[in-house]
């Protein structure tokens, strides 16, 4: 156990950043897991919002939370492809006529 003063209010201060940090992980989880389960446009930019504030609060470097986003936006490119295959009409073929034979 810490015996100074500024030892003490240290272990208080990393106990609650822990805390805090712990709460932010579980909450980008969380929307990263929502993500994935149904890729989307929307759930994208809340995913790029969050992983943005990860950055800014120093839980993640900048170069894994490209990565992440990269990767992301890819998987989201990747379902609009998969919708706009399966959403093709299909194409009517005209019947062909017999021809008939000529007697002679």
């Amino acid at each position: 156990m810490p015996i100074s003063l500024s030892a003490k209010k240290s272990l208080r201060k990393s106990i609650k950043n822990n805390r805090v940090n712990v709460l932010f992980k579980t909450k980008l989880k969380l929307v990263v897991k929502k993500f994935l389960a149904k890729p989307t446009k929307d759930s994208l930019k809340e995913v790029s919002s969050i992983l943005d504030k990860a950055v800014k609060k120093n839980i993640y470097h900048k170069n894994k939370v490209a990565r992440l986003k990269s990767n992301y936006t890819k998987k989201v490119k990747d379902e609009t492809k998969v919708k706009s295959v399966a959403k093709k009409p299909a194409v009517k073929r005209a019947a062909k006529k017999k021809v008939a034979k000529k007697m002679k």
